[in-house]
């Protein structure tokens, strides 16, 4: 006896397959994140697929969002339960890297970037945008965020490529880059509170 299948509305059918296209992502990499593929994971069409997304490249982009959305969603919960100087930020690197390496954002990003989609950053730094947008009015905060984004972001991008073989080559734990980059966003924050101190509740 057949089961019929559960209808879905627009918004439950799209996030489904987000989250079936995360899965494929971890498991087999990006270039097999495809329509056809999503797809069969939830038991929809191509055709289903198709309109939700317009192409491959139109779900690759989406899920670049659905990715990039979630890590700032969890990070700026993370900043937004404790005050700037109190704030782990080995935590947030790590979300930062896992999101890159284990979360496959990284070799996704590459990914598009390599078949031709020279938007591939654009859903991950607009969700960047949303998230820092929303943390504080101060400009000169602002910037030093926008300033330590970026550094962290070029080096969670390229751990997830190169960071386990550099490690291994140089002789160093694979989570040096992260330290390194704990290090750098630490004295930053410090530095920038030292001076300007109470700007930005001014």
């Amino acid at each position: 006896m057949s089961i019929a299948k559960k209808r879905l509305s627009p918004e439950e059918s799209r996030s489904a397959s987000l989250e079936a296209a995360r899965q494929i992502l971890i498991e087999m990499g990006p270039q097999a994140v495809t329509l056809k593929a999503v797809a069969a994971r939830i038991g929809r069409t191509h055709a289903n697929l198709l309109h939700h997304f317009g192409s491959a490249a139109g779900l690759q982009k989406a899920l670049a969002a659905y990715l990039a959305d979630t890590v700032c969603d969890t990070i700026g919960q993370k900043m937004a339960a404790s005050p700037p100087g109190d704030r782990n930020v080995r935590e947030i690197v790590d979300l930062a890297f896992d999101a890159f390496d284990s979360g496959g954002a990284g070799a996704l990003a590459t990914w598009m970037a390599a078949t031709g989609n020279d938007d591939a950053l654009d859903p991950i730094i607009d969700a960047i945008h949303r998230l820092i947008d929303g943390m504080t009015p101060d400009a000169h905060e602002k910037r030093l965020m926008h300033e330590d984004t970026l550094a962290l972001v070029l080096m969670a991008m390229g751990d997830s490529q190169l960071g386990g073989p550099m490690a291994e080559a140089l002789g160093l734990p694979r989570d040096t880059a992260r330290a390194l980059a704990t290090e750098l966003i630490t004295g930053r924050i410090t530095a920038f509170w030292a001076e300007h101190g109470g700007k930005a509740e001014e």
